[in-house]
């Protein structure tokens, strides 16, 4: 059976680097279903749960905002935050959250602003898809 390499990084490392059945990841259109043999295609990532499907089990990550590059054989996505489902410490996520809401009822420059909905966003983006995997 044919497979995709799967390659996940951030601008710290290189967070996933396997082969795997079929990839599933949250496009700025919606979730996209990626098999081998895929038309190329280059598009935005939006924060989110990436499946990735290998021997039958699925593997989940949650992701920030991003870019992915498809071919046939590859699926590259270079992401501002990456986490393995089994990594996400929710306490830690859940306390963030609170930070990050906390710190937007201050008056907040623009760029202050934009800093911390991005931490919001990760932070929201790690406890659904821990809490999903719960379930």
């Amino acid at each position: 059976m044919a497979t995709l390499k799967l390659e996940i990084v951030t601008p710290e490392a290189r967070i996933y680097s396997e082969d795997v059945d079929m990839v599933t990841l949250p496009g700025v259109e919606g979730e996209m279903g990626i098999f081998p043999m895929h038309i190329p295609l280059m598009t935005q990532v939006s924060a989110g749960e990436i499946c990735a499907r290998r021997n039958g089990q699925d593997h989940f990550l949650a992701v920030g905002e991003g870019f992915v590059e498809i071919t046939g054989e590859r699926v590259a996505i270079l992401t501002d935050m990456a986490i393995k489902a089994d990594d996400i410490d929710e306490a830690r996520a859940e306390e963030a959250r609170k930070r990050a809401e906390a710190r937007l009822a201050e008056k907040l420059t623009d760029e202050e602003s934009v800093t911390v909905q991005a931490a919001l966003l990760h932070s929201l983006t790690q406890l659904n898809v821990k809490r999903r995997q719960r379930r």
